[in-house]
């Protein structure tokens, strides 16, 4: 097919890299905006982009689409379809009905459980047992479209967001393959009415802990939160990320430190077995603790 890959952070990178292999035509690539990173705020291209332009084709970085000018030069790719990963803009239905067959968006989702921005921080937040990958044929709505493949996997005991990602990811990538390869045998189902909800977007305010919370929810949070923006609490004034842990079955005080980098809870207690101080590389907890002493108490 002659495709048009629209997409922005590195959850994406898969998928395109997947229909190139494939064998499909990539007619042209579409991305967010090089944003400012880094200690030098310096314009860096999106992960879709950097991919792209080094496979040499054709990459457009619009701002929105409201100028007609943008969608006359979208449907002038007469693409056969579009494959939407992440991109992060809204894209109005004139473009949803350009492409022959339209457009399918990869969601990192079950829909229509976690319709929105942060599927796999929510699924880890909320205990979820299991998550996986949806086709979805978009329409006007938030994820609301019909899904033509669904594609399930089990959420590990102490898995991370960065852990789950990569897996989604790469179940993403095969899936779009396998509904291109045979369009007509996938035929788009509408979602159900029950069952929906919607992942808002992480908002930083989510990640300060509360200790006087169950170990399970503390520990669903740091592993949910993590990379970014990192769950985390003060070690003598300084802020610490928490980036990875299990649960445990000690008891105390709410923060009390119960020896080692086990914290009591509101209920049971949370094991921490990696961490980040602010300015410094990731370690691990085992690391962290030949070089520093823990305070009885952590708030």
């Amino acid at each position: 097919m002659r495709v048009v890959f629209m997409g922005t952070p590195d959850f994406s990178v898969a998928a395109l890299r997947a229909l190139a292999e494939a064998g499909h035509e990539i007619a042209a690539v579409y991305s967010q905006p090089p944003r400012k990173s880094g200690r030098g705020q310096k314009r860096r291209p999106s992960p879709v982009q950097a991919y792209a332009e080094c496979q040499g084709w054709t990459v457009f970085t619009p701002k929105n689409f409201h100028d007609p000018a943008e969608l006359a030069n979208f449907a002038a790719l007469e693409a056969d379809i579009a494959v939407v990963v992440a991109y992060g803009l809204i894209l109005p239905q004139a473009l949803l009905d350009a492409p022959r067959f339209g457009c399918l968006n990869i969601h990192a989702s079950l829909l229509p459980r976690w319709r929105g921005a942060a599927p796999i921080h929510r699924a880890i937040m909320a205990g979820d047992a299991q998550t996986g990958v949806c086709i979805m044929q978009m329409d006007a709505g938030l994820d609301t479209g019909p899904v033509r493949l669904r594609r399930a996997l089990d959420i590990a005991a102490q898995e991370t967001t960065a852990e789950l990602h990569d897996r989604l990811a790469a179940l993403g990538a095969a899936a779009i393959v396998d509904v291109l390869a045979d369009l007509p045998g996938h035929p788009p189902e509408v979602q159900p009415d029950v069952g929906i909800c919607y992942a808002q977007k992480i908002d930083k305010s989510e990640a300060r802990i509360d200790w006087t919370r169950p170990a399970l929810e503390v520990d669903r949070q740091i592993r949910a939160l993590s990379p970014f923006p990192g769950a985390w609490c003060e070690l003598a004034g300084q802020r610490m990320k928490l980036l990875a842990s299990q649960t445990g079955q000690g008891s105390g005080a709410p923060g009390q430190v119960l020896g080692g980098f086990e914290v009591a809870c509101g209920q049971g207690s949370v094991t921490i077995t990696r961490l980040q101080l602010a300015g410094k590389t990731a370690q691990t907890a085992a690391e962290f603790l030949q070089g520093h002493a823990l305070p009885e108490e952590l708030i």
